[in-house]
């Protein structure tokens, strides 16, 4: 039995099946310790239009156990009242410590980081975001909201969060190469689990004590993690992965 099972999708673009729906829950209810991720871009709303009425696919994931989502390009929204409505339905934690918001109130929203205690085995996720609007954008009063470097403001925070992990999985929305980026340039993540390029990985990346892993897109894959006790004695993860086709 593995110490944990990590599941994740990536970039649904508003296209969740029935069978990605089922698999994911089926696989979740037969593991012991277990997380649900999602590497966002769930949704399928550009950056501009958003429902008034919120975006059922949230709801959905909800509904099916999701643990915590990236936020995506597509989840993010300029105007504050943009932002409300699209994650408004999502009852499961949206991640990104590179999302900056002038509105302290806003920040409730998108939180930095999440954890987890399952049955004794100390996880904690943090979430990074593709930079959609940075702080020099925001001079011109585009919006409240801004984004800092992804890889810096990881190094910046996973020494801490490292220190009260057993587990340490970085959430990204950032694409596969600025994955390895951050792989190559912080240490301490056990696990990268990404999106946002689409890209589809049959085996895990391996940088250093760094695995890598994407799920493709429109939720055609989803992605199993299985990790070993050598990830949470530390050192090199030892870690399992699956990418199970639904065609």
């Amino acid at each position: 039995m593995p110490d944990l099972t990590i599941l994740h999708t990536n970039d649904f673009h508003g296209k969740l099946s029935d069978k990605a729906a089922e698999r994911a829950a089926s696989e979740k209810s037969s593991a012991e310790r277990c997380l649900l991720l999602d590497a966002g871009d769930a949704i399928s709303s550009g950056n501009v239009y958003y429902r008034p009425g919120g975006e059922p696919i949230l709801a959905r994931m909800s509904d099916l156990g999701y643990d915590a989502m990236a936020l995506g390009n597509r989840e993010f929204h300029f105007l504050e009242a943009g932002l409300r409505s699209k994650l408004k339905l999502a009852r499961f934690p949206i991640l990104s410590a590179n999302f900056q918001s002038g509105k302290g109130d806003v920040r409730q929203l998108v939180l930095p980081t999440a954890e987890w205690d399952l049955k004794g085995l100390r996880v904690v996720v943090f979430g990074l975001s593709v930079p959609v609007i940075t702080r020099r954008m925001v001079s011109s009063r585009i919006s409240p909201f801004w984004f800092e470097d992804p890889i810096e403001t990881a190094a910046r925070i996973v020494p801490e969060l490292r220190a009260q992990a057993d587990v340490l999985i970085a959430l990204t929305h950032i694409g596969l190469q600025r994955d390895l980026e951050l792989a190559n340039s912080v240490r301490g993540i056990d696990l990268i689990v990404g999106g946002h390029t689409h890209t589809v990985l049959s085996e895990p990346r391996i940088v250093g004590d760094t695995a890598i892993v994407h799920a493709g897109w429109w939720g055609r894959h989803v992605g199993k993690v299985e990790i070993s006790p050598a990830a949470v004695r530390g050192g090199r993860p030892d870690v399992r992965c699956t990418l199970i086709g639904l065609g």
